[in-house]
């Protein structure tokens, strides 16, 4: 697997790809290209990523769990299955109301 991407060719499942770990984040690169990239990540309840921005849109997934994504100082309340993007240049931080894994895309422009 290179840049610890995962295997290509071959099945997963993003749930069972990756495991929460106690007070952490934890992520995997499941596609990493100049392009863009898409990770997984499984935040422990209270985790979360504090408020920064992006220069590219990011599109977010929810696979478990639940979490608050805050846009431009907007709470938005996603659980399992449920998706919302995440626009360039504008602050967003996420944090776990439970603990919630979630595939990122990024798509560079």
């Amino acid at each position: 697997m290179k840049n610890n991407e995962f295997e290509k060719g071959k099945k997963f499942s993003y749930n069972n790809s990756i495991a929460y770990a106690d007070k952490a984040v934890v992520s995997k690169h499941v596609l990493k290209t100049e392009t863009g990239n898409i990770s997984l990540f499984a935040f422990d309840q209270g985790e979360g990523l504090s408020e920064h921005t992006a220069p590219f849109d990011a599109v977010v997934y929810i696979v478990d769990g639940k979490a608050d994504i805050l846009i431009n100082g907007q709470s938005n309340l996603l659980e399992a299955g449920e998706t919302i993007i995440m626009p360039a240049n504008i602050p967003h931080a996420l944090t776990a109301i439970e603990k919630f894994k979630m595939v990122l895309t990024m798509i560079k422009k």
